[in-house]
């Protein structure tokens, strides 16, 4: 039985995209998975999800959706919530999988809600989602690998493209060097890499900056 892992890497960060990932990989192989070490990516040093990153497409299907600062803003400015944005990413991705059976990460705080939107849509395919799926199925492991890793090379590019602009930090509101990167726009001259729909940010907006 062929199964797909889901995760994202970024819901949080007032810079860059977010990437949701799938690993799909036959049920016969999860042993490879945890021979190899595959945990929460979390749990996991830079340099180690890069190379078990590697290996996990070499052994397995990846696919990855990444949705920019940009899009991100225009889809909220469109009423769509963040776990409405990343359910449509988690669609794209088992859409192209067609896989026997997913586990997802769950974004909804009611994981059920969530099955029960996905069976709707895939009628002959086995859901599973909960809270904290990537430390429990190793298929959603490798997915937190494949997107944080994906998210750190897009956030990576960000820096090399933009380093006249000064050090973006991590890109978290709470990074005190991000804070420091952004209270040097106004709202208007922000870079498109921001999340300008952020509450962080639209404070500027709103004249508070």
């Amino acid at each position: 039985m062929k199964v797909l892992g889901i995760d994202e890497a970024g819901r949080g960060p007032v810079i860059g995209p977010l990437v949701v990932a799938g690993v799909m990989i036959p049920e016969r192989k999860f042993s490879i998975l945890r021979k190899m070490g595959i945990k929460d990516s979390k749990k996991l040093t830079p340099e180690r999800r890069r190379f078990l990153a590697r290996k996990i497409q070499r052994i397995a299907r990846v696919f990855t959706v990444k949705i920019s600062a940009s899009d991100i803003d225009a889809m909220r400015a469109g009423g769509f919530n963040l776990n409405e944005i990343e359910k449509i990413a988690i669609r794209r991705i088992i859409m192209e999988a067609q896989p026997a059976r997913v586990i997802i990460d769950s974004v909804d705080v009611k994981p059920s809600r969530l099955e029960d939107e996905i069976r709707a849509q895939f009628k002959d395919m086995e859901v599973k989602a909960e809270h904290g799926a990537d430390a429990r199925y190793y298929p959603v492991a490798a997915a937190s690998i494949i997107a944080k890793v994906e998210r750190d090379l897009e956030i990576e590019k960000i820096r090399k493209k933009n380093r006249k602009l000064g050090d973006i930090g991590s890109g978290y509101p709470s990074d005190p060097r991000t804070k420091s990167f952004l209270e040097g726009f106004s709202y208007d001259e922000l870079p498109d890499f921001v999340r300008k729909s952020w509450a962080t940010v639209k404070k500027k907006k709103e004249g508070h900056d």
